[in-house]
Formats: C-alpha cells, structure tokens, sequence
C-alpha cells in the first residue's frame, strides 16, 4: 500500500500518547484506586495526561479506516479488498484475546477476557468487508448516523425492555459478563460506536485524492468546523455526551468540567473534539517534513508492530519496579486485573517518573520500529501484511 505520510505523522503521534496512557495504567500510583477525570481527586496535570490520550484510539479507529479505503483502491479489486479485509478483522480479534491480552495482564489463567481497540477494528473491518459493495457517500452517511445519533439510546428507558437493554449493552455500551465463576469478559470498546468512527474513516480516504492544497484546506475546515461544533453543543449541555458539565470550584476546573468527556462508549462531544484535533494534526503534516515529523512517522509506519510489543517492554518494567519497590514475587496479584500490582497495599510511581519511563519506553521503541519498518518495506511476505 502506498504511505501517506500525513497518515504515518498523525498515526505515530497518538500511538506514542497512547504509551503514555498504558504506562500511567500500569504504574502510577494511584491508577488502581482513582479515575484520573474524576474532579473530586484528581489534579490538573493528572487530568491533563490522561485527557491527551484521549486522542489515541478514536484516531486509530479512524485511520484505520483510511487505510482501509487506500488499500482496497490500489487492490482495484473489490473480492480480493473483501477477503483481506475479513482475514485481518479475524486475526485482529484472534490477536485481541491471546498476546494482547496476556500483555496486559501478565495472567496465565486468563481471568479477563477484555475486548477492546483491536478487536473494536477487527469487528470494523469485518463489517466494512460486507459494505465494500457500497458507495463511500452512503458508508460516511451510516458512519456519521451512528456517531450523531447512538447518545440517543440514553433517552430509552430500560424499565420494561430487559432483552432490549442487554442487546444495546452488549453493543453500545461498556459491559461485563461472567462466563464462569473465575472468568470475566469485559467489553471495554463496545463495536458499534467504534464502528461509526471506523466507517467515517474509510469514507474520509476519498480526501486524500484531493490535490495537497485542496486536501490541506479541507482537512483545515472540517477540523474547526468539528470543534466549533463541539463547542457550542458542550455549551448548550444538552445532548452529545452523559457527563454534563457544571461550575466547579475555580475556573480551571470548570474547565475541566467543561473538556471532561465520555470515552466508554465514545460520545459524540468525545469524537468531535478528538476528531477535529486529528484533522488539524493532518493539515500540518500535510506540509510539514523535517527531522521531527520523520522521528514520529516511524513509529506510525508499523502500528500493530508497535502496539504488540509495547505491552512486553511495559510490563516486565512494572514487575521490576515492583520487585525494587521491596515486594516478592508472593505479593503480586495477576488475576485481580491488577496487572500484577499488590493488593490492599500502596505501590507504583509520582507522575513525574511516569513521564520519564514513558520517554523512555518510546526511544527504546525507536530502533526495533525503525527496523522493521525497513524489513517491512523491502520484503513483502505474508505474514508482514497482518503485522
């Protein structure tokens, strides 16, 4: 598939927030106990690091989409576009539930079963295999339909429709279902949602055919356009997220109050302001080309490559500091979805060394991504397509 290097730009600049976000999950120390946008106990900078990331997997979601539309017009063939698109939702699903999954827990037993972004993908690009035979109008239009309209399933009352709510949950919202006394699985990322940002995505690749100053300007206008929406309707504080915002103690956390939006599931006001700040980052990538934006480009360049092997760099790092934080290997608590972090007893890092492990992790990241970038480009096997 031909690179855009707008795409590999935007692309890397999130999944290195995302590291961010994963590292502060694993070993901030108040991660277990307290939600970071919780008003009542968090701080500005703890709110802030977890708000950046918010970024991350709508943007995901949505380039992934892209790409999906940029490969199936260089296919040129609609089957072949169909079958691989099918082939790799199943083996993102497959990838979901096996490696991703231990990577987060360390958990040998498989006590969770989370499903989260790269199944939400795997089941995007599932979806879009069977609505290739549509227009990119009429999937933009399905697409646009589910992000303005799937809050509204908030106004249905779930008195008197027990089947209905757990058909809705299951799709549009976060949910939890046990499978046996010990086994959990846990819809983190629930596909419909996604699936809007993800068919908006595919849909958007058509503005990449656009000449570069027609394609600048429109990524520019849709940008602002989104998040002047985002505005007015958070104003309004009616409808577009479940979290209202109201006057907080001071004006920085009215503020707070104001930006504080709903991830899990992703409301409206939550994609239209990560939304529009991605189209913003895609108009200066579009122009811009120097030693930075080529630093961040090649982690962007091989995304699921990046994504697995984070978790494994992470990870062994949390039970180091664990270890050097005085606990035994006795202490650790893996099946609790603790990540391995004791329970009942206080552990983990400030935030200022959160940051520094997270800088660290993304230089480690460099050369190994830098690496298989190149192996990547210059050997077209089969097993390079899916990873």
């Amino acid at each position: 598939m031909k690179r855009i290097y707008s795409i590999d730009f935007t692309r890397g600049l999130v999944m290195i927030l995302m590291v961010l976000d994963h590292v502060r999950d694993l070993m901030h120390v108040t991660s277990i106990t307290q939600n970071p946008v919780d008003l009542s106990t968090t701080t500005p900078a703890l709110f802030f690091t977890r708000l950046i990331t918010y970024l991350c997997a709508p943007i995901f979601v949505f380039l992934a989409g892209t790409s999906a539309y940029i490969s199936s017009q260089n296919k040129a063939n609609p089957k072949q576009s169909r079958k691989s698109l099918l082939k790799r939702g199943l083996w993102l699903i497959l990838l979901e539930f096996t490696v991703i999954n231990f990577g987060i827990w360390f958990d040998l037993g498989f006590h969770m079963f989370l499903f989260q972004v790269i199944a939400a993908i795997g089941i995007g690009f599932i979806v879009l295999s069977f609505m290739l035979k549509f227009s990119p109008l009429t999937i933009a239009i399905t697409g646009l339909t589910i992000i303005f309209g799937h809050n509204l399933l908030s106004f249905i009352p779930p008195e008197g429709f027990p089947i209905l709510k757990t058909i809705l949950s299951t799709l549009f919202a976060t949910t939890a279902f046990p499978l046996t006394p010990q086994i959990t699985f846990v819809i983190g990322y629930p596909p419909v949602p996604w699936l809007g940002i993800m068919l908006v995505g595919f849909a958007s690749g058509k503005l990449f055919e656009l000449a570069d100053n027609k394609r600048r300007t429109t990524f520019l206008q849709i940008g602002l356009g989104a998040l002047i929406l985002f505005v007015i309707l958070r104003f309004l504080n009616f409808y577009g997220d479940p979290s209202l915002w109201s006057f907080q103690k001071n004006s920085l956390f009215t503020l707070l109050s104001f930006i504080n939006v709903t991830k899990y599931p992703p409301s409206l006001l939550y994609s239209l302001i990560t939304l529009g700040i991605m189209f913003l980052i895609l108009a200066f990538a579009d122009h811009e080309r120097n030693n930075f934006t080529n630093f961040i480009s090649t982690y962007g360049k091989v995304p699921l490559f990046f994504y697995l092997i984070h978790w494994y760099i992470i990870h062994p790092l949390l039970i180091a500091i664990m270890f050097l934080q005085g606990f035994q290997w006795s202490d650790l608590s893996f099946a609790s979805g603790n990540f391995g972090r004791p329970k009942g007893t206080e552990s983990g890092l400030e935030l200022w060394a959160i940051y520094l492990i997270w800088l660290g992790v993304v230089l480690i990241l460099y050369y190994p991504c830098r690496k298989y970038g190149i192996y990547k480009t210059g050997h077209q096997e089969w097993w390079t397509k899916y990873i």
